[in-house]
């Protein structure tokens, strides 16, 4: 049966969630504390690392610029599909927006397509701004490895808005703020992501190739630096993907 029979009169299912999508990516990047989050903050620590020279840095022989992009674009994935999106899911949730979207013809499986989809539209964004920003630095990527980093986006899109609504959809909203910008905090420093979890001292090293952060983190350097997809982060982030969209789908709460 099409959605069209279901809800007389209402648009068919990809349009319901392409409109979905539309709202979702702008609503994010109209957001000032958002675009300040998801944008501003990466083109920064990204300039700052590269031009400064208060942080001494084992860049293995390649240049700051090259070592120091794929890690800042792992780094703007998480603040999209985690930070960004469980702050402004849980907000919703507690002002009754998500129970009141999902009994509209646009329904749960529509409104959580939209957000997925609203999450990839702002990381094309934060892809070409930061992309655009490292290339004038000197970044010089290797060109067997784009289309292989894309693939990494997307699989840790998956893991960390999986990541995001299991948050948002069990916790108060204000608990979602700051657990979300300390994990960020966390992950960013401890968690694989711009320093490489080989270069994390004792047991960190082995904690952070386990986590979403570090098998990201560690699958853009790999294409962008080698040209290769390690096997290894693949399976890591389909796990986290697998597990914690079971957890969002059985513990949500959309109210």
């Amino acid at each position: 049966m099409t959605a069209t029979t279901t809800h007389p009169g209402a648009a068919p299912t990809w349009r319901r969630v392409l409109a979905q999508t539309s709202f979702e990516t702008r609503a994010i990047l109209r957001n000032g504390e958002q675009l300040l989050v998801t944008i501003i903050v990466p083109v920064l620590v990204l300039v700052g690392l590269t031009r400064g020279t208060f942080v001494d840095l084992d860049t293995a022989g390649e240049s700051r610029i090259d070592f120091l992009t794929p890690g800042i674009l792992a780094l703007a994935v998480m603040t999209s599909s985690f930070t960004s999106q469980a702050i402004a899911s849980s907000f919703d949730r507690r002002n009754g927006v998500l129970r009141l979207l999902s009994t509209t013809p646009l329904g749960r499986g529509g409104l959580l397509a939209g957000k997925v989809l609203g999450v990839l539209g702002v990381e094309v964004v934060q892809i070409v701004v930061i992309g655009l920003t490292a290339v004038l630095l000197g970044w010089r990527p290797d060109p067997a490895g784009l289309g292989l980093a894309l693939v990494a986006v997307v699989l840790g899109t998956g893991a960390f808005t999986s990541l995001a609504l299991l948050v948002a959809g069990t916790l108060r909203a204000e608990a979602v703020l700051a657990v979300a910008n300390l994990a960020l905090i966390v992950l960013a420093v401890a968690g694989g992501v711009i320093i490489p979890a080989s270069r994390l001292p004792g047991p960190l090293e082995h904690v952070a190739l386990l986590l979403p952060s570090g098998a990201l983190g560690e699958a853009m350097r790999e294409t962008l630096l080698h040209g290769v997809l390690p096997p290894w982060s693949v399976v890591v982030l389909v796990a986290w993907t697998a597990a914690l969209g079971w957890g969002a789908g059985r513990l949500f709460r959309w109210h």
